[in-house]
């Protein structure tokens, strides 16, 4: 990706929060910032599942909601697939 997208991507972190939290149930997304991590749910909202929010091996924060492997340690954070399609596309 060229020095705008980059651009783009760093702007909407700033204003919509750094990192992604999902269900691993229902694939319900909220954003979050560091500094307010301890309010991310640790259950969904909308269907009480599971919200990841970290990589369970390394601790590692992600930042894009469609992440199904971690980009620190390359373990997979959840199923590449949710409700039969895939997450993200090949």
């Amino acid at each position: 990706m060229g020095k705008a997208a980059d651009w783009l991507r760093e702007e909407r972190r700033k204003v919509l929060g750094q990192w992604a939290a999902v269900c691993l149930r229902c694939g319900a997304a909220r954003r979050w910032f560091e500094e307010f991590e301890a309010e991310v749910p640790g259950t969904c909202p909308e269907c009480g599942g599971e919200m990841l929010r970290r990589c369970p091996s390394c601790n590692a924060a992600f930042a894009s909601a469609f992440a199904v492997d971690c980009e620190e340690c390359g373990k997979p954070l959840r199923q590449a697939e949710l409700f039969g399609g895939p997450i993200r596309r090949s």
